[in-house]
């Protein structure tokens, strides 16, 4: 593996873990570093994972990436939930907004 890119390497470590018996994920910036080939096939790949019912928590800097893969976004602020966002209000107008209330 080590020759391969930062996106290769990521989705084969997706198709370990996508084997195992897991049911939760917790992918911490899993597209960081990496072109929008990679990217996509990322996010293809956490969906396959969803459709075999399996649960992710999903940590991202990327507002776009969040409010498009999320069913719901928690907002934290000096390490406490101040909001929770879903359907709607899931935006990244919203989670910028949230961010910033004390």
């Amino acid at each position: 593996m080590k020759n391969l890119s930062g996106g290769n390497k990521q989705k084969v470590s997706f198709g370990k873990w996508s084997f195992g018996k897991g049911k939760i994920f917790i992918f911490d910036e899993p597209t960081e570093g990496i072109d929008v080939g990679s990217k996509v096939e990322i996010y293809r790949l956490m969906n396959d994972l969803v459709k075999q019912r399996a649960g992710i928590l999903l940590v991202s800097s990327e507002l776009p990436e969040l409010v498009a893969l999320s069913d719901r976004i928690y907002v934290m602020h000096e390490g406490e939930i101040v909001e929770t966002l879903s359907g709607d209000r899931m935006t990244q107008e919203n989670v910028l907004e949230s961010s910033f209330r004390k």
